[in-house]
């Protein structure tokens, strides 16, 4: 499908693609690095909201700033931006994730000089009966932060506009996924990891209508085939790397569902079209899918990925951990644990952003897709 390669070009050339945007429609980029990030906010202020991901270069400027231990994401990101190929950014939102973020958003604030800065601090307990409108406060505050100083104002006409572009886009990502799900074989992983990561680097307009048209296009085409593979789950944070999903096929696996911050926590839960569009927001940053950032309950995230593979009939959960990754690993154990007492196998494969050699890759892969049933 000649769109789907459309979306390719962009993830293969994103900062390119952003230098483009920027000459073509003399629009401000605000970069972001998590899915907490109020996406909407950013674009109802005519800004572009660009997320962020690691770097392909050596590190030869972050670590005199980072530990050597701090995971890729944020050490290649600052790598990126202190050796000045971010030059196209007019500033950067920090959400409060974990705590390398946050040292990040410091280590950028004094060393680098982007026009705008902003910490989104949201809460992270978000089971007690104060956190819905401590959310609430928090966005509005990040509204006034955009509007006072870039020298904007932000209506609410334009707000609830980009609640439904933003909207749009989640519906069509949820529409692929629930369709490669009942059809595995219809479109290839590499493929829908296109699609997803385009879609935090697009025009936002853009990316809603040719997503629709993807979704459409999909549900119009004939079964390509029963299942492909060992149906799999992906279970992490960040996961930047296509050939990720290719060599899991090869493997004998098929992708059918992710629990990724790069994957259906980006998507999952839309934002409610009527009424005041800062507490729709905050109602959905607060009823979402939890990241391990965030607690909504003792055994929310186990639940979830549980939920996740019955769902979609998996035949196992292969956790992509980035190295470093506090959050992700203290939830690891629990989450095993929980999959074990549901019979559901799992592997943990920890990835930077180097990955290991295609054939470590298949070794690991291989034998534990052989061994599900």
């Amino acid at each position: 499908m000649n769109t789907i390669r459309q979306f390719h070009d962009v993830i293969n050339d994103s900062d390119g693609y952003a230098r483009r945007l920027k000459n073509d429609s003399g629009k401000k980029i605000l970069g972001y690095f998590c899915s907490y990030t109020p996406e909407e906010i950013i674009h109802a202020a005519g800004i572009h909201p660009l997320r962020l991901f690691g770097t392909r270069s050596a590190i030869a400027h972050a670590d005199a700033h980072l530990q050597a231990y701090s995971c890729s994401l944020v050490r290649g990101v600052l790598e990126e931006a202190l050796a000045g190929r971010l030059e196209f950014l007019d500033g950067a939102v920090f959400p409060h994730t974990c705590d390398s973020i946050q040292r990040l958003s410091d280590i950028w604030r004094l060393n680098l000089k982007f026009s705008f800065h902003s910490d989104v601090v949201l809460p992270v307990k978000l089971d007690t009966s104060s956190a819905r409108q401590y959310m609430g406060d928090v966005l509005r505050k990040f509204k006034r932060e955009l509007e006072m100083d870039l020298g904007l104002s932000i209506t609410d006409a334009q707000l609830s506009k980009s609640i439904k572009t933003f909207n749009t886009i989640k519906r069509a990502l949820g529409k692929i996924y629930r369709l490669r799900s009942a059809n595995p074989g219809l479109i290839a992983g590499a493929d829908v990891y296109a699609l997803v990561k385009s879609a935090m680097i697009m025009d936002r307009a853009d990316a809603a209508e040719k997503l629709t048209a993807v979704a459409d296009q999909l549900e119009k085409t004939k079964a390509a085939g029963a299942d492909s593979g060992k149906r799999i789950v992906l279970s992490g944070g960040l996961c930047d790397h296509a050939d990720i999903y290719s060599i899991i096929e090869k493997s004998g696996g098929a992708v059918v569902w992710d629990d990724l911050c790069t994957g259906s926590r980006y998507f999952e839960g839309l934002v409610s079209e009527g009424g005041d569009p800062i507490e729709a927001l905050a109602d959905r940053f607060t009823e979402r899918v939890v990241c391990p950032a965030k607690h909504s309950s003792i055994t929310a995230r186990g639940d979830g990925i549980v939920g996740i593979a019955k769902e979609h009939r998996a035949s196992g959960v292969i956790f992509l951990l980035l190295k470093f990754c506090d959050p992700h690993s203290f939830d690891y154990p629990y989450m095993k644990e929980m999959l074990d007492r549901e019979g559901v196998p799992s592997m943990l494969m920890e990835i930077e952003q180097d990955l290991p050699s295609e054939g470590q890759l298949s070794t690991r892969f291989e034998a534990f897709i052989e061994m599900l049933r």
